[in-house]
C-alpha cells in the first residue's frame, strides 16, 4: 500500500536551506542519532552515499548533519557554522562518501557515534520535503520516521515479549501506530521497534528496563517538538 502524503511533506519544514533533502531531512536525522546517544557524540563517522556522496559539501549536508547531532532544530541560523561550532563543542567528525551504493536510499547517510561508554550506528534516508526515515539501528532493520514518539527495545528472543511490551504500554494508554520486529536469529536477540501517537511516562520506561531479559531501552520523544 502507498504511503499517504501529509501538508508536512508537499510543503517542507521551516528550514535553513538550500534543500529539504539535503539540509532539514539531514538534520533531522542527526537529532535522532543524538537522542539514541542521550546527547551529541564526542566522536562520529559520517558516511553519505550515491547522491549525497556527491553533493554532500555543496549542499551543506556535512553541517546539516553535524547540526542535527548537536540537536539543533531545522531551523535554527547555526547551522551555517556548525563545521566550526561542532569542534568549537568537542566533537571530533570524519566524513566519507560512497558513490555507488545500489541498494541504498539515493540520499542515504550512515552515522556511527561514540558518546562515553555508548554507541550508535543508523542508517537514515532523508526522503524530501524534510521526510526521514531510519531504515537500521544497531544493525537492525529498523523503518520509523521519528515524527512519532518512538520506543526502541533491544531484548532476548523469548516468547511472548512483543505480547508482554504491547501489554504494559496499553495500561500507559499508548496507542501502537507502527511495530517493526527485527531479530539477528531464532532465540538470538532482537530488535523491536514502536511508533506510538503518545509518550511514555518514566515509570513505564524503568519498568521494562528491568527485565532481565531486557537489554537496552530507549525512547524517542517526537523529534520536531
Amino acid at each position: 500500500m502507498a504511503e499517504s502524503s501529509g501538508i508536512f511533506d508537499m510543503i517542507g519544514p521551516v528550514m535553513i536551506g538550500p534543500s529539504s533533502s539535503h539540509t532539514a531531512g539531514v538534520v533531522r536525522i542527526g537529532r535522532v542519532a543524538n537522542r539514541i546517544l542521550g546527547g551529541m557524540p564526542e566522536q562520529v563517522d559520517l558516511i553519505f552515499y550515491n547522491s549525497f556522496a556527491r553533493t554532500y559539501e555543496g549542499h551543506g549536508s556535512n553541517r546539516a548533519i553535524l547540526a542535527g547531532l548537536m540537536d539543533y532544530h531545522t531551523d535554527d541560523k547555526r547551522i551555517k557554522e556548525a563545521l566550526v561550532l561542532a569542534q568549537e563543542a568537542g566533537m571530533e567528525y570524519k566524513f566519507r562518501s560512497i558513490g555507488s551504493a545500489s541498494t541504498f536510499h539515493p540520499n542515504s547517510v550512515r552515522i556511527l557515534g561514540k558518546r562515553g561508554d555508548q554507541s550508535v550506528e543508523i542508517l537514515g534516508e532523508s526522503r524530501g520535503g524534510g521526510v526521514i526515515r531510519i531504515k537500521e539501528v544497531n544493525g537492525f532493520d529498523s523503518n520509523f520516521t521519528a515524527s512519532l514518539h518512538t520506543l526502541i527495545i533491544e531484548a532476548d528472543d523469548v516468547k511472548g515479549s512483543i505480547a508482554f511490551f504491547t501489554e504494559v504500554l496499553s495500561q500507559d494508554e499508548c496507542n501502537i501506530a507502527t511495530m517493526t520486529v527485527s531479530r539477528k536469529g531464532k532465540n538470538d536477540k532482537a530488535c523491536l521497534i514502536l511508533e506510538m501517537d503518545s509518550g511514555i511516562d518514566e515509570i513505564t520506561l524503568k519498568y521494562l528496563e528491568k527485565r532481565k531479559w531486557v537489554h537496552h531501552v530507549i525512547y524517542i520523544p517526537n523529534i520536531d517538538q
